[in-house]
């Protein structure tokens, strides 16, 4: 209940609606873990049913921040994009396999733990990239190529990486992403752009539904896997904080190494180090068939959150150097209201 409290108080407290999202999120999964009956079936309905749908909806809400020119703006910086492009599905699909082993993980832990690693980063990245002042038309740009991308890098990477590990159908994990992200993602993107009156009233509740959609997958996963979280919990969170911290230094590290300037640098580490969650426990339950490998996610995400969130303080008040010039005015244009 104090988690709860706190979830609350964060909406009303400034110096907590930073971590809003983040306590609600901790607050569901103890809430499962407490009281598991509650998000595993109501009046017969298994609930894991519902998490494709859920996703469906965060992913349509990620769409409707979206418009083509987030699209188009890779014409216009394709080093930068190409870089992050490149250090999105290389560090942290790399770092899985060493903190798998390091953590002595396994079978579907595993494989869900090389899954968060593999997939494209969510809108939460570009909020934070905002927060950070960092480039935030890169990040947005960035959030969107790699979406795009996942129906062909995310599977490869999973038969190459997770097979050992966990049958991974790849024919099957391409058609989840298509329907289960690909689609309500570009169809909020033509809402956005053929209805805007339709987008401007969706625009400020969207946000709130998606942060309550994502807590009720995660606590519907705990739910599931409650006695795998409790018998190698630590182990599942040490490995997921081990990969969050790697891919936040390695991607600022890659990217100054590859010529990109400190403000574009931050915002590629942001990118790396924060995963699209909702999407990685979709493909966990649609694909994989296993709740245990959902685990990655549910632990991956608050605990990116809370990092990120700190990166983003301290780098706030550090500015690198001045902004980019497509940075300035398109915050309020990229981003859905708070």
């Amino acid at each position: 209940m104090l988690l709860v409290a706190l979830a609350v108080c964060s909406g009303f407290v400034r110096a907590l609606k930073p971590y809003r999202f983040t306590c609600w999120v901790l607050a569901a999964g103890v809430l499962a873990v407490a009281r598991p009956d509650w998000f595993i079936a109501w009046r017969g309905f298994e609930l894991k049913q519902a998490i494709a749908p859920l996703v469906q909806l965060v992913l349509f809400g990620m769409g409707m921040t979206l418009t083509l020119e987030d699209f188009r703006r890779v014409l216009k910086m394709p080093k930068a994009i190409g870089i992050g492009m490149v250090l999105q599905f290389t560090i942290l699909p790399l770092a899985s396999l060493l903190f798998i082993r390091l953590f002595g993980l396994a079978g579907g832990a595993a494989a869900g733990l090389i899954l968060i690693g593999s997939v494209p980063g969510g809108t939460a990245s570009n909020v934070v990239t905002y927060l950070a002042r960092a480039n935030v038309p890169l990040s947005v740009s960035m959030t969107a190529c790699s979406t795009l991308l996942s129906p062909f890098v995310t599977p490869l990477i999973m038969r190459v990486l997770a097979g050992a590990y966990l049958p991974v159908d790849v024919a099957g994990m391409i058609r989840s992403i298509l329907t289960m992200v690909i689609g309500p993602l570009l169809l909020g993107v033509l809402v956005h752009r053929y209805l805007p009156v339709v987008a401007r009233g969706l625009t400020r509740p969207l946000p709130v539904v998606a942060m309550g959609a994502i807590c009720f997958i995660v606590a519907i996963t705990i739910a599931l896997s409650r006695e795998e979280l409790l018998r190698v919990g630590l182990s599942i969170f040490g490995a997921a904080a081990c990969m969050n911290l790697t891919g936040l230094a390695l991607g600022y590290l890659g990217a100054r190494a590859l010529g990109l300037n400190g403000t574009d640098s931050r915002t590629v580490a942001i990118e790396v180090g924060m995963q699209n969650g909702g999407m990685a426990t979709g493909l966990a339950f649609n694909v994989l068939k296993d709740p245990i490998a959902a685990l990655g996610a549910a632990v991956f995400g608050p605990f990116s959150a809370i990092s990120t969130s700190l990166l983003a303080s301290w780098w706030s008040i550090r500015p690198p150097e001045p902004a980019s010039p497509a940075l300035r005015g398109t915050e309020q244009v990229l981003l859905p209201p708070p």
